[in-house]
């Protein structure tokens, strides 16, 4: 394992302890299902990393997204959650920009960079058709943005008092999944394909 993959561990282990901790101590059952799909994926991505070529963009992602995640829920902000708080807004209708949107989009970028770690092996020449490699990696970071929503799905069913929302709320997390879909791809292309492209 490399250093950086250490440090990155070793920042996981401690933010899941943590609050882990805190959601224990305040019985709060929807983010302590939460810290165990972390666990859960951060189990997936420590057994494959010898197979599987992550970037360290696409770790440093999941790292932060995880921190903002849990931060969403443990932390207490004018008496409601840090997930509730709107950031700037921008609709007298619908509640936007919320901290809530802002992690979405963070953590779906960062999980369409997963995507491409998990895909750029498969694709003979990844720089070779930038529509349609765009096309794969956006609809992936988006699959996993739907499967999210079923998790929240199943979380509101087990959990009552959940604060996962409804329908607005559900729909208004894909359109910031798509976002951040979409800089997930410029940040690859920018990175990762535009180098190829000219030697390709």
């Amino acid at each position: 394992m490399k250093k950086e993959h250490t440090v990155l561990a070793l920042i996981n282990l401690a933010l899941l302890v943590g609050f882990g901790g805190l959601f224990l101590a305040r019985q709060n059952y929807e983010f302590i299902i939460y810290v165990g799909v972390i666990i859960f994926f951060f189990c997936l991505v420590g057994i494959s990393i010898k197979k599987v070529n992550y970037t360290l963009a696409s770790l440093v992602g999941l790292t932060v997204w995880a921190a903002m995640h849990l931060a969403g829920g443990g932390l207490m902000v004018g008496g409601g959650r840090l997930y509730d708080v709107i950031l700037i807004r921008l609709s007298a209708t619908y509640p936007i920009w919320r901290y809530d949107q802002l992690v979405h989009v963070w953590g779906f970028g960062a999980s369409t960079l997963v995507m491409f770690s998990l895909l750029s092996g498969l694709l003979k020449k990844p720089a070779g058709n930038p529509v349609a490699v765009g096309i794969v990696l956006v609809m992936a970071g988006l699959g996993v943005g739907a499967l999210n929503e079923i998790l929240e799905f199943v979380v509101s069913l087990s959990v009552p008092q959940s604060g996962v929302g409804g329908y607005i709320n559900t729909s208004l997390d894909l359109c910031a999944d798509l976002v951040g879909s979409v800089l997930g791809l410029l940040y690859i292309r920018l990175r990762y394909l535009r180098g190829a492209a000219k030697t390709g």
